[in-house]
């Protein structure tokens, strides 16, 4: 469900109850949301990159910190977002002193923000809120692809300011036939004008034979994405839906939820780094590459 463009607010707020209830969320936190899309309508020109990092993760303990051609992998994210050109300014939002101290020793600002948080994108809410200054726009950018390009940076930022009735915005890129049914593949599809309509970390679309089709453009998503910076604050009084919680994908929330999501497609190889192993394989393509 769309938000809807409703002349009198009673009619929005019936709208909003109605929908609250069949997706399950706060009748309270939707009504406000509403009411906050109708004062929105305005470029949105002050924006702030968040990255957040933890130290704690199964898959990779201390990952941050991890030297990537001498370099921790948290100093080069923050080195590519700083080429950014629609960025005011850039953060490290993190719970652990190890890697505060880190990166205020390569002269990034760090914002210290609580281990509750349960994904990025709370993190970055946190932020948002301890920051001095106001910004209009927040983007949540992965700390764990240190090859982020600048442009994509770029990319999702103008997405959002040019489309005042989306809330967030994300990018897309090709997926590769043999990543089809990866479940760390996260998989989009969308609409013909460019918004999102799901995501999955299984084979999306799915076809009746049950097989990739190598013919199909399936889309991967990157982990890049952004926030009008009023709709980070309501996304964390939402209450966790069940689509999010099935998958285990945070801006399911968002679409059950009946927000625009903006979508860009961008010609990029994505290279995170989500075990001890990748390290090698972003250093072989640095050197490559011929990045220092």
């Amino acid at each position: 469900m769309e938000l809807c463009s409703c002349s009198s607010s009673s009619s929005s707020q019936k709208t909003w109850i109605v929908h609250g209830i069949l997706a399950g969320t706060a009748i309270a936190a939707a009504i406000g949301a509403h009411a906050y899309m109708g004062r929105s309508r305005k470029f949105r020109s002050r924006v702030v990159g968040i990255i957040p990092a933890r130290y704690a993760s199964s898959r990779f303990e201390g990952k941050p910190l991890v030297k990537i051609l001498g370099k921790p992998m948290i100093q080069r994210t923050w080195e590519r977002s700083k080429l950014a050109s629609t960025l005011d300014h850039v953060v490290v939002a993190t719970d652990d002193e190890r890697i505060a101290d880190c990166c205020r020793g390569f002269g990034a600002d760090v914002i210290m923000t609580s281990e509750s948080c349960r994904n990025g994108t709370e993190r970055c809410n946190e932020a948002l809120e301890k920051l001095e200054k106001e910004y209009d726009v927040v983007v949540n950018i992965q700390g764990d692809e240190p090859l982020i390009e600048p442009e994509i940076i770029d990319g999702v930022v103008k997405a959002l300011q040019v489309s005042p009735d989306a809330v967030f915005s994300t990018a897309v890129t090709s997926l590769k036939p043999e990543d089809g049914i990866d479940p760390n593949r996260v998989k989009c599809v969308v609409d013909n004008r460019g918004y999102a309509i799901y995501f999955s970390r299984g084979l999306l679309p799915y076809n009746k034979s049950g097989r990739v089709n190598p013919d199909f453009p399936y889309m991967r998503h990157l982990g890049i994405q952004s926030f009008d910076s009023k709709f980070l604050k309501v996304y964390s009084e939402l209450q966790p839906t069940p689509l999010q919680l099935e998958e285990d994908l945070e801006q399911l929330k968002v679409l059950e939820n009946g927000y625009k999501m903006k979508v860009i497609k961008v010609d990029h190889e994505a290279h995170g780094v989500d075990t001890p192993e990748d390290v090698e394989k972003i250093e072989s393509l640095m050197r490559e590459r011929n990045l220092s």
